[in-house]
């Protein structure tokens, strides 16, 4: 049988009894013949609580050190949902030992609260696969070469399955999560939006950075590099469930686009409300002023996404673009205090009530007139478009914040996206 990592979100560990469920699942999966490594995240609410309780106690003006503790404190969440599952598993009689990141270990760079994998030493773990053993791992978390514990930013636990699964060569990683697979868009806004059978890594890698929140966007890029393939589906439905349907179930995210892939030209609508907009004003137009603009925030390791450089009027220039709302005012006082004297420039305004608004499918590429007939629904709906971004397979819309729903609600009818006739 084949060695298989499943993750677990918070809601599934959300419990005593539904730790105990996950355990009952795993069991059965190993009892089936698998060699079987665990990634929980921590408690449904745990790290907000630790968090929270931090922020009471913060400096006025934190500093790296405040980081560190951060992440020390975060790292224990996974800590303890992953000895409560050894626990559990202990209890029905599965042998099983966990294991936090560093002593794995997961080693990774030295950004807290935003760390990167670098390398992961599967020999402990092997180790314990082979003595006949469930293993569980502390997902998020990792160490750096000091021996601090770090860890990866929300969502981090996907990264650290698929990574976990990369190193170890597993045959496949479920991501079981609060949702049943991945839909069309997300069917809160839209009810009739519909689960996807199977969708591209592209597809995905494009989703996941155009808002969708079923998958952090590290976890897809590290499937994508490895050729690992990842299957999203529900831990809600019951454990005992026949292993066979239940791993034919969910939305399979596979490197190989098959005769059988769902081929829609567009296959979903992504959306993110994390998005501010800076615009640094009256620039003057020569050579290097995007590095100029854009190296001092990335040095500040703040990531950018839309980027727009308006036509040259006068020797000057407006240069525009997005970061998560999270960063803005970060990166607001940065350009006016570092970057903007030195340049020269006029000023520089913000607007923190924007959304980023996508369709994705590998389909665009031997189609055309996509993007002018998204152009085309949200004129009609009355939706200004202040910024366009694009690639092969995607292309993204800034607009005001309040339009979200109704863009994303307009752009699913019009492809019809709730129809199975759209599939080809």
């Amino acid at each position: 049988m084949a060695l298989i990592v499943h993750k677990y979100g918070g809601t599934s560990m959300g419990s005593t009894e539904r730790i105990l469920n996950v355990a009952r699942r795993v069991a059965k999966w190993a009892r089936a013949g698998h060699q079987m490594v665990v990634v929980p995240s921590a408690m449904s609410g745990e790290t907000n609580r630790l968090l929270g309780l931090a922020k009471e106690l913060a400096p006025s003006h934190p500093d790296e050190s405040y980081k560190r503790e951060l992440d020390a404190l975060a790292a224990t969440g996974e800590q303890a949902s992953s000895a409560l599952l050894a626990i559990a598993l202990q209890s029905l009689g599965q042998p099983s030992v966990s294991y936090a990141g560093w002593q794995v270990s997961i080693k990774t760079n030295n950004a807290y609260n935003k760390a990167r994998i670098e390398s992961i030493d599967d020999q402990r773990v092997c180790a314990e696969l082979n003595a006949g053993k469930v293993v569980i791992i502390t997902g998020f978390q990792g160490v750096d070469d000091d021996g601090n514990i770090t860890t990866l930013g929300r969502g981090g636990s996907d990264t650290s399955a698929v990574a976990i699964a990369a190193a170890l060569k597993a045959k496949e990683c479920l991501i079981y999560t609060d949702v049943d697979g991945v839909y069309t868009t997300d069917p809160r806004v839209v009810p009739e939006a519909r689960r996807l059978q199977t969708v591209s890594f592209e597809e995905m890698l494009e989703m996941a950075s155009m808002g969708s929140k079923v998958l952090q966007i590290r976890s897809v890029e590290f499937a994508g590099k490895y050729k690992m393939p990842l299957r999203v589906l529900s831990s809600f439905t019951d454990w005992d469930i026949d292993i066979n349907e239940e791993a034919r179930s969910g939305t399979l995210i596979s490197f190989e686009e098959d005769e059988k892939m769902e081929k829609a030209i567009v296959s979903g609508i992504a959306f993110n409300r994390d998005e501010a907009k800076i615009s640094v004003l009256g620039v003057p137009d020569t050579p290097g002023i995007a590095y100029q603009i854009l190296g001092a925030v990335a040095d500040a390791n703040i990531e950018v996404d839309v980027i727009i450089q308006n036509i040259s009027k006068d020797g000057k220039t407006d240069f525009s673009f997005t970061v998560h709302s999270n960063d803005f005012a970060k990166t607001v006082d940065l350009l006016k205090t570092k970057v903007v004297p030195k340049l020269g420039a006029q000023e520089v305004t913000g607007d923190a009530r924007i959304c980023k608004v996508s369709i994705v499918g590998i389909g665009m590429r031997s189609h055309v007139g996509i993007a002018s007939k998204m152009f085309r629904v949200l004129a009609e709906e009355g939706i200004n478009i202040q910024m366009i971004s694009t690639s092969e397979i995607k292309t993204s819309v800034v607009i005001d914040e309040k339009y979200m729903e109704l863009a994303v609600r307009a752009l699913h009818k019009a492809f019809e996206l709730d129809q199975p006739a759209a599939l080809k």
